[in-house]
């Protein structure tokens, strides 16, 4: 076997590997086939270097610095595991070309904005019509369940059980499968929309989208991820909020990010064990990690101040400790 088919071999054994810890692999499919395909096309033979990596980074996205960074990242997983089999290859850092910058924060929504948000939804035209219920409900199941987009999209009429209040995730962001439980209020919004939907456009199949569009040929058919992002844009221009995150303005994906943040927030005031309670919150949302979700406590103003009593307390706790 030559040196470059055994890479490619490599690769897709470290794929598959990768798929049975219910990884998607989407995004390493596509950099390790560029990987390999770039090695094969320089006739590298010998142990892969740093070097190496950096001229196939650079190769790819243009003159900026943090796609060239990303594209390491990426292959850094890749190239430890590497190592078990070829000891002499070399795992790129964030010297090479710089640190990635850190997660931003978000614009966490007050109760007043999300409200006025699905009363702006509820008026969309035209009048009588199903559109307003579509997004009303859904921007109100993404702020009540903290959903990321496009498991809100992907929801079909099997995925959505309103008599046990309870929904079917599958084919999430890492490929993992979950039940999330809903507020009885979720509930009954749902099972409003759902009246209102079958009421326009007859009973839908068990496989039909939860969520449909409302115009022209779209009606009826999923509805897509750059039509929801374009009313979101035409609303949150017309209720005219106040940006209070780090990013260019609110934006739909924040409605997640406030969910959790007032979870915690309440679990505080309820003298909840944060702590004990982060695992149960991390699984519900769909981390990957219980660390994404405990990111939320250090980067996000609202929480700020209960990350300084958490550490205030653990010092006095010491202090006491070594008293």
């Amino acid at each position: 076997m030559s040196p470059h088919d055994r890479l490619q071999s490599r690769s897709e054994l470290y794929l598959a590997e990768r798929r049975r810890l219910g990884f998607s692999c989407r995004n390493e499919v596509c950099i390790l086939r560029s990987f390999v395909n770039h090695i094969r096309a320089v006739d590298h033979r010998g142990p892969l270097k740093v070097e190496l990596m950096a001229d196939w980074a650079r190769s790819h996205g243009g003159t900026d610095l943090h796609t060239w960074a990303r594209r390491l990242k990426h292959l850094r997983n890749f190239t430890r595991w590497l190592r078990q089999f070829e000891p002499r290859t070399e795992v790129p850092d964030d010297t090479i070309f710089g640190t990635l910058p850190e997660r931003q924060a978000p614009h966490i929504y007050s109760e007043q904005e999300v409200a006025d948000l699905l009363a702006a939804a509820r008026r969309l035209g035209p009048a009588h019509g199903l559109r307003g219920a579509v997004f009303e409900t859904l921007f109100g199941l993404i702020a009540a369940t903290g959903l990321r987009i496009g498991e809100a999209l992907a929801l079909r009429n099997r995925h959505v059980d309103l008599k046990s209040g309870m929904l079917s995730i599958h084919q999430t962001k890492f490929g993992k499968s979950r039940q999330v439980p809903m507020h009885p209020s979720a509930v009954e919004a749902l099972r409003r929309y759902r009246w209102m939907r079958d009421l326009a456009r007859g009973p839908a199949a068990d496989e039909d989208p939860f969520f449909i569009g409302t115009r022209g040929r779209r009606g009826g058919q999923p509805l897509g991820d750059r039509q929801l992002h374009r009313v979101f844009v035409e609303l949150r221009s017309q209720l005219g909020w106040s940006n209070r995150g780090a990013h260019h303005a609110p934006r739909i994906h924040d409605l997640r990010h406030t969910f959790v943040v007032r979870r915690i927030v309440q679990w505080q005031r309820q003298g909840v064990d944060i702590d004990q309670a982060m695992l149960s919150l991390s699984t519900y949302v769909g981390h990957a990690m219980v660390s994404d979700t405990y990111w939320y406590l250090s980067a996000v103003p609202e929480l700020m101040a209960l990350a300084a009593s958490r550490f205030e307390s653990f010092t006095a706790n010491q202090e006491v400790g070594h008293a």
